[in-house]
């Protein structure tokens, strides 16, 4: 896993939530182990950190340790995506994406 995506957590999730309504944007993929889908959008969320830098953040929720974030932000279907701009939900992508549509999503959000 990329130093560049984040692994976070009830505790975390805050701080990071927290960070966004003075810095860039964070993408947040809710995902689980077991969700084969999940494991084949973890080297494209690698591929996309890569190409913005700085630009987002990109962390990972993973409901099975976290159901609460999960119910929080009415997760039903995984993977799914969230973005997040100062402070708010601006956007959620649910379901496998290409490099190129997460890339269009994500600066479009």
């Amino acid at each position: 896993m990329s130093s560049a995506i984040a692994h976070l957590d009830s505790a975390s999730f805050a701080d990071a939530l927290r960070e966004t309504e003075t810095s860039v944007p964070l993408v947040v993929d809710f995902w689980a182990p077991w969700c084969g889908p999940c494991k084949a959008l973890a080297p494209i969320l690698e591929e996309v950190a890569a190409e913005l830098g700085d630009a987002v953040k990109i962390a990972k929720v993973n409901v099975d340790d976290s159901e609460e974030l999960g119910a929080r932000f009415g997760i039903r279907a995984i993977p799914t995506l969230l973005i997040f701009k100062t402070g708010a939900l601006a956007k959620r992508i649910a379901g496998l994406k290409s490099k190129e549509e997460l890339l269009t999503e994500i600066k479009s959000a």
